[in-house]
């Protein structure tokens, strides 16, 4: 593959975006970008105030944002930074994820957040998932795909990663009602760009999505080497 090339991963929460992005990345010999940990770090950020979420402004959390959140240039990617520290286990805490939803929907945040994406890929071949990755921060994003999955088996596979174990029923049950409202949520920011693929990974192991969409990555790469060779 000769150029920059980005590569843009959409969908709902828990669909697989991250982990598989990553992989992705890995794969090529791209850089991986989590749009999703940067809207984590702003919103880790706005907890240390003490305010109550409530009483969040979009003024308060993207100056705090701004102040203290960086990404850190690492092997394989980007590592969110709050105050020059490295916070990828801080921000992945339960308290984040209960208020990432309310960060990620202010319009202000959203636009530090696309920004710093931006930057991070203006040097390098990237990989990134997000929410509006392919319709808001790369619309010419030479490879889109939108993940989708039932929402009993995204809730299935965010537990056994949380818990390292198998869950219950009843377990999946609750966090799948929870997935369902923070869809309801999200829906503004999930939309999939009318030229992305929609690839359902509901029966696919995470091994053959990644397959799918390197080869994708590879196809179109190739067919826009060959066209700038003509």
């Amino acid at each position: 593959m000769s150029g920059r090339v980005v590569i843009a991963i959409d969908g709902p929460a828990a669909s697989g975006k991250s982990s598989t992005a990553q992989w992705v990345a890995e794969r090529l010999g791209f850089r991986h970008v989590d749009s999703g940990a940067l809207y984590r770090a702003a919103t880790a950020v706005a907890l240390k105030s003490g305010k109550d979420p409530s009483q969040w402004t979009e003024e308060m959390v993207v100056d705090g944002a701004r102040r203290e959140v960086t990404l850190a240039p690492t092997d394989r990617g980007f590592a969110p930074c709050i105050r020059g520290e490295e916070a990828d286990a801080e921000i992945r805490g339960s308290d984040v994820t209960r208020n990432v939803s309310l960060v990620a929907r202010m319009p202000k945040v959203r636009a530090w957040v696309n920004e710093r994406v931006r930057d991070a890929s203006r040097k390098h071949s990237v990989v990134v998932d997000g929410r509006d990755i392919g319709t808001a921060v790369f619309p010419d994003a030479e490879v889109k795909i939108f993940l989708v999955a039932d929402p009993w088996e995204r809730a299935r596979r965010r537990l056994i990663q949380r818990f390292q174990r198998a869950p219950t029923d009843e377990e999946i049950a609750e966090e799948t009602d929870q997935l369902v409202h923070r869809d309801a949520r999200d829906a503004q920011q999930s939309g999939q760009a009318p030229d992305a693929i929609l690839l359902d990974t509901t029966y696919l192991t995470q091994e053959e999505q990644v397959d799918r969409i390197v080869a994708l990555a590879k196809a179109v790469t190739q067919r826009g080497d060959d066209t700038s060779n003509d």
